[in-house]
Formats: C-alpha cells, structure tokens, sequence
C-alpha cells in the first residue's frame, strides 16, 4: 500500500509539473497544432533532409575529433607510430592528425565519417537546390529561404576547405599556397589582406593553423547552424511543396503528419545515413595524409587535385588567359582576380537573386506551392542545364594535366578544349535542353488528346491494321493537364509616339525577357501554352 501511495504522490506531481509548464509555454497547444503538419512523401524531398543528417553528424565526429587535434605550427621531429615518417619535421597540427589516425582507438573511422560526410553534406546542398531550382519551389513565398539556401551552399564550401587545409599535409599545404596567391590578386589590399590572414609571409608561422581552427570549429559552423534553424524555422512556417497530381491544388499541401509518422521516418533515415557513412569511411579510404607528408614549400605531389567542390575554381585557374595590367606601378594580376574572385562572386551572386529575376521577368506575383514539372518551364530548366555544363567543365578543367596523361593529348589541346568548351558547351545545353522540353510537352499533348498506347491491334473495315489508345489513368491524365499559365505572357507594348524614354526602354526589355521565358509558340507550335495546331498570325498561343 505505501508503494502504490508513493507511486500515485509521484504521478501527481508530474502531472503538476506537465501542466505548470503548459500554462507559462503553451505546449499543449502548440503540438496539437504542430504535430499533425503534412510532410510530402517523394523521395526528393530526403534531399534535404541527408544534408541535415550529415550536419549532426559532421558537429559529433568534429567534437571527436576537437579532443585531440592540436591546432598549431609549431615544428616537431615525428616519433610517432607510422614509421615511414619517424625522425621527419612536421607541425604539430600533421603530427596530431597521424596521432588521431595510427594512435587513438576509432580515431582514423571518425577521421574518415568526417571527411565523407563533409563531401555527402555539400553534395546533398548541390542535388537539394538543383531539385528546388528545377521545380520552381524557390518561386514566392518562398524566395528568402532561397538566398539562405545558397549562402549555406557558399559557406559550406568556405568550411569544408578549412578543414580539409588543417591537416598541414603536403595537399593541403598545395591548395593553401594557391588560396594565398587568390588573396595577393586583390588590387590595391591584396598584401595586406595576405599578411593579416596568414600572420606573415606564406608559409606563416605558428600563428595561421590556430586562426583556420577557429574559424572551422567556431565562426562558420555558427553561422550554418543559425543559418539552419532559420531555414527549417521558415520552412515550418510556409510548409512544404508538393508535386502536381489529382486533387491537388496550390493551396492544400498533402503529405504524412509529423507525429509518428514522419518522426519515425527521420530517425531511421538518420540512423541509415549515420551507417552509410561509417561503411564508407570503414571500406573507403579518403584523404590519406599520411601518403603525402608535412607541407614543404619547395614540393608538390603530381597529380594534385582539391576535393570535388573547389574543382571549378581550379579549373577556371587552370583555363584563364595569362592576363595582366600594370596600372601605377601596381600590377593587376586577372588571371587570378577574375577567375578565383569576380566569377564565383558573380556565380553566387546570379544564384541568389534568380528568384527576383523570373519574378520580374514573368510577372507572375502569385503564391505557389504546388511544383512545376521541369518539362513545363522549359527556359529555366535550359538555364539549371546549362549552369550545370558550365561549372562540370570547369570541374574538368580542374584535373586537365590528369586527363592530358591518361589519354596521351598535350595539355594545350586540354586547355583550349575546356576554353572553347566554357563558352560553347553552355549554349548548346540550353538550346538542347529547350528542345527537348518542348518536345516532351508536345508528347504529353498527344498523349492527352490520343490516349496511351495500348498494345492492341485493330483490323480496319478497310482491311488495314491500328493500334488501340485507352485513355490515360486519371493519376496521368492530370499530371498531363498541368502547364505554364499562358495567361502570363506579355503582349508587346504599342506606343502612340515611340519616343525612346527609360520608361519604354524598360517596358519593352522586360517584355522580350517575358516572352523569351513564356512564349514558346514562336519556335514551336505546340510548345509550352497551347495544343498542337499552329497559332494564326498575330497571336501568342496563350
């Protein structure tokens, strides 16, 4: 009886204290509300979702790691367990990194989840904004999640080279010399900027390894993780997007609750992540700086290539013209300026903003959460299409000297082929890439009005053969039916005196952008905004 008094004392004190805390926070309230909020179910969306996984991950094995990293220059003879560098210089920072890998128990497994799961993050950012570029989801309400989304994009490539350059390693040390030279290129501050960040002359001294430290453990994973929260807090709040299908409409957003459903879907999602990336780490070996040896300014390893997301300011390096201005006795070094400085702002930058871009030059002011099909919005698919092309080749561009080796060419045949290849590979992606956009529109045209074939011949009274159509399913039928809203297109503006004002200037830009994005007709008919007969003269097929 007195156990059965205590359990019921204690009960009602939990319960006192559940309820105490409800009516100072709200919480009931506030997960009734939340814990029944839709979450899609297409697979696109774990996109997203890996990226995140890999972030959790990527702070536990960094505090791992953090026990016993010793961020400092300091020179040391290596007495150390690998015994190929015994009695070798090295600062303490690459002595540490061996002590971690060859010494510390699971040290060399964390080492590796770290360095995959670095590489699965920012490939998991790339694939989960080219999934929101291609399907419009960036489209308003949703443009400030956007911009956040392409800054966590920059400063994930500004921390994984911080921490892939702390090792000290000879590698590392190769693409630190050259991030060096990007920060000299700076006109009229570059020394200083140089001298302020590396403490001296490169190689510094013991002061630059603590710096980097700081800012990969600290500044920059303070500023995703803020970052992030903001993203999901916003994401929260607008819910997700949706793709197009039978019921659906852009205000209604179907999916799974939160609870249990979703939750229990995330945590073993995490968990599966979590062991993916202890396998690869335990079967495949990545960044083994104990083949490259300490960082000497006087050596470089052949075939010296970054890690896969820095490969496309190599190549625009590698494939630059040696250009240069000397301007009152101060030289201005382009080759390095423009394609290590002004092209990945501007690239970044392009990023960013599109959203404001395709709103002004489509008009189009509404709320969106139901997605586009790429095939439907055919000029901004071109453009994802051609950016892609765009930085693969100079991603390529990036291990010209490896290519030019293995398949016997000189490395000047490689170089031009990648320098004709930035300006025309591009192009011809994006003509490509419309074309057949536009034919897949006219396909799910026929296939709306025709029907899907069946697989069943008919004889004709007139003794000939046909195959039978049946109707699509309605599933596809209104999949088929979704298309960019013709309604959009802007009519060219007729001016009673075509006087050339701003005004004009302006109206008239915005309506060639407008109908360079919206009206395919004049290059298709079928394309785009309306069925498959040709338009009369004089009319946009909207």
């Amino acid at each position: 009886m007195a156990g059965q008094d205590g359990s019921g004392a204690k009960a009602e004190r939990l319960e006192k204290l559940f309820w105490g805390v409800n009516d100072r926070l709200g919480s009931t309230e506030f997960l009734d509300k939340n814990i029944r909020k839709a979450f899609p179910k297409h697979w696109s969306f774990l996109l997203g979702e890996t990226a995140l996984y890999s972030f959790v991950i990527l702070i536990l094995t960094g505090v791992f790691l953090t026990l016993f990293f010793k961020p400092s220059g300091a020179v040391q003879v290596y007495d150390g367990s690998y015994a190929p560098l015994k009695g070798v210089r090295m600062s303490e920072a690459y002595a540490s990194t061996l002590h971690i890998s060859f010494d510390i128990r699971g040290g060399l497994l964390m080492r590796q989840i770290h360095h995959w799961a670095a590489n699965i993050f920012l490939a998991a950012i790339c694939a989960h904004l080219l999934r929101i570029f291609f399907t419009g989801a960036f489209r308003k309400p949703r443009e400030i999640n956007w911009v956040i989304g392409t800054t966590l994009f920059a400063l994930a490539l500004a921390e994984g080279f911080a921490g892939y350059s702390l090792p000290d390693d000879l590698l590392s040390g190769t693409g630190l010399r050259i991030a060096q030279g990007i920060m000299l290129s700076i006109p009229l501050v570059g020394t200083y900027v140089s001298m302020w960040a590396f403490g001296g002359e490169f190689p510094a001294g013991e002061e630059f390894i603590p710096r980097l430290f700081t800012l990969h453990i600290l500044l920059i994973p303070g500023i995703l993780l803020v970052l992030i929260t903001a993203h999901l807090m916003i994401l929260w709040h607008q819910t997700h997007t949706i793709f197009p299908g039978r019921g659906r409409r852009e205000r209604a957003v179907a999916g799974e609750p939160t609870f249990p459903h979703f939750a229990a879907q995330s945590t073993s999602y995490f968990l599966f992540a979590f062991g993916i990336l202890a396998a690869m780490a335990a079967f495949l070996q990545i960044n083994p700086v104990w083949l490259y040896g300490p960082y000497e300014p006087d050596q470089v390893s052949t075939g010296s290539q970054p890690d896969w997301y820095v490969g496309f300011l190599e190549g625009s390096l590698r494939i630059m013209a040696p250009l240069s201005t000397t301007v009152a006795g101060h030289t201005i070094s382009w080759n390095v300026l423009v394609p290590t400085i002004i092209l990945p702002g501007a690239f970044f930058t392009l990023i960013g903003l599109y959203p404001f871009a395709e709103r002004w030059a489509t008009g189009d002011e509404r709320l969106h959460h139901l997605l586009d099909r790429p095939r439907n919005a055919p000029t901004r698919t071109a453009i994802g299409v051609a950016v892609i092309v765009w930085y693969g080749n100079l991603m390529a561009a990036g291990g010209n000297d490896v290519l030019a080796y293995t398949f016997k060419v000189p490395l000047f045949w490689t170089t031009w082929f990648f320098r004709i290849g930035f300006f025309v590979f591009p192009i011809a992606a994006f003509a490509i890439t419309r074309r057949v956009c536009l034919s897949l529109q006219r396909r799910d045209l026929r296939v709306r009005d025709e029907g899907v074939e069946s697989g069943l011949i008919s004889l004709r009274p007139d003794g000939g053969f046909e195959e039978r159509h049946e109707q699509p399913s309605e599933d596809a039928e209104a999949v088929l039916e979704i298309r960019r809203p013709g309604e959009l297109v802007a009519p060219y503006p007729h001016h009673v005196l075509p006087l050339p004002t701003p005004d004009r200037a302006r109206t008239q830009v915005r309506t060639r952008v407008n109908r360079f994005y919206l009206n395919y007709q004049a290059e298709s008919h079928g394309g785009g905004q309306g069925d498959l007969q040709k338009p009369e003269n004089g009319q946009s097929g909207g």
